[in-house]
């Protein structure tokens, strides 16, 4: 992974109404992002739930990685299913601009 990760921290700070500094390292990103999601978990599990269908986080693939792993570590599993998201929204917001742009060079009348 390159620093594509680097592309959905704004996305993380709009979606998940946080302040992270987008130059964080990807091991740094997961640390604190799990923090918050560990926040969530203990404090506000609306919100988390609100966030993770803001963000499209698959429900039956967070079901099924939470109960394969029995629930350990869940906002470490939840942090990489959230990021795991953002970054297919990324690549598929640069193959469809591309298109667009391609398009829009051959359709040019």
């Amino acid at each position: 992974m390159s620093d594509s990760h680097q592309h959905i921290i704004p996305l993380l700070n709009k979606e998940l109404s946080l302040e992270l500094s987008e130059k964080l390292a990807m091991n740094e990103l997961e640390q604190q992002l799990s923090n918050h999601i560990n926040h969530l978990i203990n404090t506000d599990f609306e919100k988390l739930i609100y966030y993770l269908y803001r963000i499209d986080v698959n429900e039956t693939k967070m079901k099924q990685v939470l109960q394969q792993q029995g629930g350990e570590h869940a906002a470490q599993l939840i942090t990489q299913l959230i990021i795991e998201r953002q970054l297919q929204k990324v690549k598929s917001r640069a193959e469809h601009s591309s298109a667009a742009t391609e398009d829009d060079d051959t359709e040019r009348w």
